[in-house]
């Protein structure tokens, strides 16, 4: 499977082999670009794992957003105060679920738990009245980011567990596929569906999605067990252990992990801000709720195609000719050169650099940020990551958006917020440029490509 637009320069060094071919013995250039016979299945189910793990999350999100737009960014520290605490609750349960069952367990539990979450909320918005619907809506809006970071991080530290850095370079930007498509998806459902059932009947479909997400992780963790990652083959029985805390201990004394937390929060720090710029203007600018949810499910739409045009034609090539790094300084580069037209243009263009920053930190920046986890052992993959993009992540946001609103009180303005997550977005692709030195990637990087060339 080719996927490019020069694709006649490789079609004239495709050979015919017989189908029992050992990979090994096909051309290189096919052999790092195609997804092996064996690998069908599991991108398939990897691919409706994220569509659906995506689309659960999209189906409830316009009810989210239209609070931060309603009130506008001066809420957004208390809000994400609310989900850093509830975060900070969470971590030690994942990471005692980590330490004492097998992924194969595990992973289902973490679903099971968010899929329970979200029916309990059905009852709760039929008796809106009596609860009061601010109070319900902020437990929403903290359930709807928590249930965010979590689903998708466990996602991706799956996906690290099950392929080896060589077929990750090749099948993550396919994966990741799943992912904008869900995106899309949800908001349509919820705009085909959200008149007639409500939403405690969202709820439920986003529950139902999760459901079939389940059965996905079951039919991989098959596939895993009969593909195993060469001089890893135990990985799926293998009961991780050490202390529920572990992840954040790692992370502040590894090295290589600080720098993955570093590379994380300068990206939050860019969509962070620019999500705060936009509650702003829309909020200024769009006077009803309808008015508001229409806009924020434009930018999403426009963001999410523009998504699949950068994994299609660009993420994909990057990673397997030039490795993930080429993809980081690549995210941070773009990032900055749109926040400089915010200095130059200002006002609406702040909706450009919505879609063109959310389409590149989903479509070239998360698969090449999360291929690297296929590098570390299965420790820093579930306990850390985890830590890195839920907690870490989190205590990002309280952060971000409590300097934003002091920044603001002191008299920045537009252009200073611009100038300065450009400073973010910059720092960004240089970190990523500077794992290039880590020892331990390099190492890796070095024997996949031995790997890959047969």
């Amino acid at each position: 499977m080719l996927g490019f637009a020069d694709s006649s320069r490789w079609r004239s060094r495709v050979v015919q082999t017989d189908s029992n071919q050992p990979d090994s013995n096909r051309p290189v250039s096919i052999q790092r670009y195609s997804i092996r016979r064996h690998e069908w299945p599991a991108v398939i189910l990897a691919f409706v794992y994220f569509f659906c793990v995506l689309a659960a999350y999209y189906v409830i999100r316009p009810v989210r957003d239209q609070l931060s737009a309603a009130v506008g960014s001066t809420a957004l520290p208390i809000f994400y105060g609310a989900t850093f605490a509830v975060t900070l609750a969470l971590t030690p349960l994942f990471g005692a679920l980590v330490a004492r069952f097998p992924r194969r367990r595990f992973v289902p539990l973490v679903y099971f738990f968010f899929v329970a979450g979200m029916l309990a909320f059905i009852p709760l918005f039929q008796m809106q009245d009596a609860i009061g619907a601010r109070v319900l809506g902020a437990v929403f809006f903290v359930w709807v980011s928590v249930f965010n970071l979590f689903v998708v991080a466990v996602f991706w530290s799956f996906m690290a567990d099950l392929f080896d850095v060589a077929q990750a370079n090749r099948l993550f930007p396919i994966i990741a596929l799943g992912g904008p498509l869900g995106a899309i998806a949800g908001p349509a459902m919820t705009r085909a569906l959200v008149f007639a059932v409500g939403v405690a009947g969202l709820l439920a479909v986003s529950a139902t999605l999760l459901g079939v997400a389940i059965a996905c992780i079951a039919g991989l963790s098959r596939w895993s067990r009969l593909h195993p990652v060469a001089g890893d083959e135990h990985r799926d029985e293998r009961i991780i252990g050490g202390s529920i805390l572990a992840g954040a201990v790692q992370t502040l004394r590894s090295p290589l992990l600080r720098r993955f937390a570093l590379l994380m929060l300068l990206g939050d720090a860019v969509g962070t801000v620019v999500y705060a710029l936009l509650a702003d203007y829309s909020h200024v600018t769009y006077q009803t709720a309808e008015a508001r949810i229409d806009f924020a499910a434009g930018i999403d739409l426009c963001a999410n195609l523009l998504q699949v045009v950068l994994q299609l034609l660009v993420t994909r090539e990057l990673m397997v000719r030039f490795g993930s790094v080429s993809a980081l300084v690549l995210d941070g580069a773009l990032k900055a050169l749109m926040l400089g037209g915010l200095i130059l243009i200002g006002g609406p263009w702040i909706a450009a650099i919505a879609v063109v920053t959310r389409a590149s930190a989903y479509g070239v920046f998360k698969p090449a940020a999360d291929s690297l986890y296929t590098r570390v052992d299965a420790e820093m993959r579930y306990k850390s990551k985890n830590f890195i993009d839920t907690a870490v992540w989190r205590f990002g946001d309280v952060v971000i958006t409590s300097s934003f609103n002091l920044l603001r009180g002191i008299g920045m303005t537009v252009p200073g917020f611009a100038a300065l997550t450009m400073l973010a977005a910059a720092a960004s692709g240089f970190v990523g440029w500077r794992l290039t030195r880590v020892p331990e990637l390099r190492a890796d990087t070095a024997a996949a490509e031995l790997d890959e060339q047969g």
